[in-house]
């Protein structure tokens, strides 16, 4: 079973600018993704796609593959299939490699650990997902909201939901972008990480953190330190 996680690290942000160089708890953020991976039992093949010099050659210093992303596929609207594709085409292309399945870890999620990764590898092959996707758990106040359509209110889910008791409601998960699974010909027939049976893999809240903010860092490195 060919399993390769693919490490999306572009060179630009615009709410950390340089985020994924940035050093965190002393070693660079993408360092902490780039080791859980490495500590995993399932992943056989682990690469980093970036448009950036320094982040590869900073990868590399950690002894995994590198893909030299166009920088079309690293703009702020530029859709995460996109990346994707380029790097499994890449690797078939130029070195013959088809994966099974597919793990994407976003460095940005560097509390996400190598027993998340193994846990929702696990979930994936036991249960015969078509994907999964890690989630944490959300708010159901939120299902009470409502959306204007022409003029007028309507549920966000559906017109009972808003005048139900919170305790009654269903919970909701929200995604927590540190990692998805997917079968390599899944996502190519799909052409986006969601299939038709796709599982959450529920991760704790202080593990779902995303560096977006410079609020975040000290609440990170609190964590990880």
């Amino acid at each position: 079973m060919k399993i390769l996680a693919i490490i999306p690290a572009r060179g630009g942000s615009k709410g950390i600018p340089h985020k994924n160089k940035i050093n965190i708890a002393g070693k660079p953020l993408i360092g902490w993704t780039i080791e859980a991976a490495k500590n995993s039992k399932f992943l056989n093949k682990i690469v980093v796609s970036s448009d950036d010099l320094e982040i590869l050659s900073t990868a590399q210093k950690y002894k995994v593959d590198v893909i030299k992303r166009p920088k079309k596929y690293a703009l702020d609207n530029a859709p995460s299939d996109v990346v994707i594709f380029h790097a499994i085409d890449h690797l078939k292309n130029k070195e013959n490699y088809v994966p099974n399945i597919i793990v994407i870890l976003q460095p940005t999620s560097p509390l996400r650990t190598s027993e998340d990764i193994d846990k929702a590898i696990e979930l994936f092959l036991k249960n015969k997902a078509g994907a999964v996707i890690s989630v944490m758990e959300g708010d159901n106040k939120h299902l009470k909201s409502f959306f204007i359509e022409k003029g007028f209110l309507q549920g966000i889910v559906n017109n009972e939901f808003p005048f139900t008791n919170r305790q009654a409601l269903p919970k909701i998960y929200m995604p927590n972008g540190a990692l998805y699974v997917i079968y390599e010909k899944e996502f190519r027939k799909e052409k986006k990480l969601f299939s038709k049976k796709t599982i959450g893999f529920l991760m704790k809240k202080e593990r779902s953190i995303d560096l977006d903010t410079p609020d975040d860092i000290p609440i990170i490195e609190s964590y990880l330190k």
